[in-house]
């Protein structure tokens, strides 16, 4: 980043999935320039590996199947073989697909509640002992807006978003008085494949957003930085917190003709 930050992650090790693009590679960008040596997990192996290239030293890719209860194991003993310690997990890796709640298949249904929320658990049950062992940390959970509120043609994601937000205050009951702070992040609208598939414009992407108060969609470095402030020392007094960085998504929409709309 052009920007110098403050190195408040020295000496830390994250763990964070679906880290091969978007929110994850950004968030891995984010915590590398705060000091922090990063382990970025991916099921898709190219861009895993050029990802972590791209990233540079302080980056070490794995190739995890975050479903796969075994595959966690491996990664948190590789990311210990290598580091040491670990420090900090983000839960990062998801899957959307829009559809009428009608017109979900099981398999839809369970390959989504599988890679957004079981992966969380799994993650967290993996991670936890070795968090706490290194003298505590953080683990941040990714929800969505659409854990907060609600959309049509995504039931099935939504579901899965609103029991992340639930399971990241029960992990943050269970797991503050081993050292451990848990919380949520809730994005939305932010410029990424899964958010923006046919690859928009700028321009365009951010059209839809202008009934909200930041009148733009997001960068997944917007969502990076609240990510690295939940990881640091700086969110010590935050558990079970849920932030919403979602420019105004889940306060409201524009009426145009009342007072007050831009």
């Amino acid at each position: 980043m052009s920007v110098m930050l403050n190195q408040r992650l020295m000496g830390k090790t994250a763990i964070i999935t679906g880290g091969a693009g978007g929110i994850g590679k950004a968030t891995a960008a984010r915590l590398i320039d705060e000091g922090a040596q990063v382990v970025i997990t991916d099921i898709n192996l190219e861009t895993g590996n050029a990802a972590a290239a791209a990233l540079g030293d302080q980056a070490l890719f794995i190739q995890h199947d975050v479903t796969c209860p075994e595959q966690w194991q491996k990664v948190i003993n590789q990311t210990i073989a290598t580091y040491g310690n670990l420090h900090i997990l983000v839960n990062n890796a998801g899957v959307c697909f829009f559809n009428g709640l009608l017109d979900y298949s099981l398999d839809d249904i369970q390959t989504i509640l599988n890679i957004n929320l079981v992966s969380v658990m799994l993650g967290t049950q993996a991670a936890a002992p070795f968090i706490s062992k290194a003298g505590g940390g953080a683990i941040v959970n990714m929800s969505s807006s659409e854990g907060l509120s609600s959309v049509n043609g995504l039931s099935a994601y939504i579901a899965s978003k609103w029991a992340v937000r639930g399971y990241t205050k029960a992990s943050a009951m269970e797991l503050g008085p081993l050292g451990i702070r848990v919380n949520s992040v809730h994005p939305g609208g932010v410029n990424t494949p899964m958010a923006n598939p046919t690859a928009m414009g700028k321009a365009d992407f951010d059209k839809p957003y202008q009934q909200y108060p930041a009148q733009q969609g997001a960068e997944p470095e917007n969502i990076a930085s609240v990510v690295a402030f939940l990881a640091s020392e700086d969110a010590a007094h935050c558990m079970g917190a849920e932030i919403a960085v979602d420019g105004g998504m889940t306060t409201g929409k524009y009426i145009d003709f009342l007072p007050g709309a831009p």
